[in-house]
């Protein structure tokens, strides 16, 4: 799938799916899951490296799990989820020459088809538009922005009709300067509801209310992060059913490691 088909979707008023994947093994399941779109999301800072926030993971290991991903996908080239990959934390800030190195990077060395970077302050808009240029398709993200999250925290954005009126004013910069989309994370519904309107690009929402499509964290809806956001409840409760089931079979071996053995037949005595 090309970036330009999700327009085409929100045209239709066809609703978009996106889940995030960290691994061949979490890719090869939203795959199969059906998901228009696929995120390597800097999230995996938190869901796959341990870390508290977005900040630390590196270029290098965003490009690392970027060709996992592409790896797990079993479908052929042109039936595959098109696959995005997030610019991590100081590898788009400093500059354009920088931010066009790291995201082609992404798309020369993955799979990747298209990178996704937070903000649209003038120094960003530069960047989104340098990219475009050189051929590299962006796609956005307003509201909460997590590599923000020392300014922002993680609460809700945009709560005022002041700062409502920024983030529209903020998306229409991005349309303008050429994304194919934009994500808009937990921000009031009613702010959503005229982004999407006012814009010919897919909004996607997560903690946004109803857009044109949703993005969610994978390991949160299947339950494995041990705390859910408040916009993404978990829809079966899968670190729980994991534990049990290898805890089950623990004991099962430790169980089996204390039966006495079976007498061996003489015949196999002997040999």
């Amino acid at each position: 799938m090309l970036p330009a088909e999700l327009i085409h979707f929100k045209e239709k008023g066809q609703a978009i799916t996106i889940l995030t994947a960290w691994d061949s093994i979490s890719s090869s399941i939203v795959e199969a899951a059906g998901a228009d779109v696929v995120l390597v999301g800097d999230s995996l800072s938190m869901v796959a490296l341990g870390h508290a926030t977005t900040l630390p993971v590196t270029l290098d290991q965003m490009l690392h799990h970027a060709q996992a991903v592409g790896r797990g996908f079993t479908r052929p080239p042109k039936e595959q989820p098109l696959l995005v990959c997030d610019l991590p934390f100081l590898s788009y800030q400093c500059g354009e020459d920088k931010a066009v190195e790291a995201a082609g990077k992404l798309l020369k060395n993955s799979s990747t088809a298209a990178v996704k970077l937070e903000g649209a302050e003038p120094e960003v808009i530069n960047v989104i538009q340098r990219l475009i240029r050189m051929g590299i398709p962006v796609m956005g993200h307003l509201g909460l922005t997590p590599q923000s999250v020392h300014n922002l925290g993680y609460r809700r954005q945009a709560e005022n009709i002041k700062d409502q009126k920024k983030v529209l004013e903020q998306a229409i910069k991005l349309e303008e300067s050429g994304c194919f989309a934009i994500v808009l994370e937990h921000v009031p519904e009613e702010l959503s509801i005229r982004v999407r309107n006012g814009l010919k690009i897919p909004i996607i929402g997560i903690g946004a209310g109803i857009c044109d499509g949703q993005v969610r964290v994978t390991a949160d809806l299947i339950g494995l992060t041990e705390k859910q956001p408040p916009f993404s409840p978990a829809l079966i409760p899968g670190r729980e059913l994991c534990i049990k089931a290898l805890k089950d079979w623990i004991e099962k071996q430790h169980h089996e490691a204390k039966t006495p053995t079976k007498e061996l037949p003489q015949q196999i005595r002997d040999y």
